[in-house]
């Protein structure tokens, strides 16, 4: 997304970028993967976007109920802001971006807000997870609406970047990484070698999108 499209959306707006930060570490508070998919499945959401010739598709997530959003810079970047549309799960009505909060293409994130509201949201993660913590990926590999995976974190290969092993593919940009106390920890963004047979995926973590929220 260049600066000029950006420059048709409102930028910097305080209007509820309140997002709770969780800690349910504990083995009390683990969730089996088809309970973290029946609670967070409908806070995952497809991007349809358009440069004005092809169109593509990604992945986002809400952080809280009034349409706070995240996903990939790359899912956005290029594109025409007001050609994008944002289908919420088991929805057939396209929404817009109303506003982006902030965007970086070194650690390929974007927060943003869509136009719609008491969305269903996932709290973000108090602590990054350590290499061998279950993960789970909620997102649209190829289209397929909210597919679930899950894995574990590889390796942490940079400060907010993480390899991790649970599978995504084009289309799952953007989508949710989510550990097994129900908390955001990632979003899944690509794959390290692609065709590769060996897992090799990455998420950046969503640590990188915390100081341009009101984390409470």
């Amino acid at each position: 997304m260049s600066d000029t499209q950006q420059s048709n959306v409102t930028r910097g707006s305080q209007r509820n970028l309140n997002v709770t930060v969780s800690n349910n570490r504990g083995d009390k508070n683990k969730l089996d993967g088809s309970k973290i998919f029946a609670k967070y499945n409908t806070a995952v959401f497809m991007v349809f976007t358009s440069d004005g010739y092809n169109g593509y598709q990604g992945s986002g997530f809400f952080i809280n109920s009034d349409g706070l959003a995240v996903s990939n810079y790359h899912v956005f970047h290029g594109t025409n802001i007001g050609a994008e549309q944002i289908k919420l799960a088991n929805s057939d009505e396209a929404y817009k971006v109303a506003e982006v909060i902030h965007s970086s293409e070194d650690e390929d994130f974007i927060v943003f807000r869509v136009n719609v509201s008491n969305t269903n949201f996932i709290p973000l993660a108090k602590y990054k997870p350590q290499v061998g913590e279950k993960v789970f990926a909620i997102g649209s590999p190829r289209g397929l609406e909210n597919t679930f995976s899950s894995g574990e974190v590889s390796q942490w290969r940079d400060k907010n970047l993480m390899q991790i092993s649970a599978l995504i593919d084009h289309g799952s940009s953007g989508g949710a990484l989510i550990n097994e106390y129900g908390e955001v920890v990632g979003i899944t963004s690509g794959t390290f070698a692609d065709g590769s047979q060996a897992n090799l995926n990455y998420a950046w973590s969503i640590d990188a999108i915390k100081s341009y929220i009101n984390c409470k």
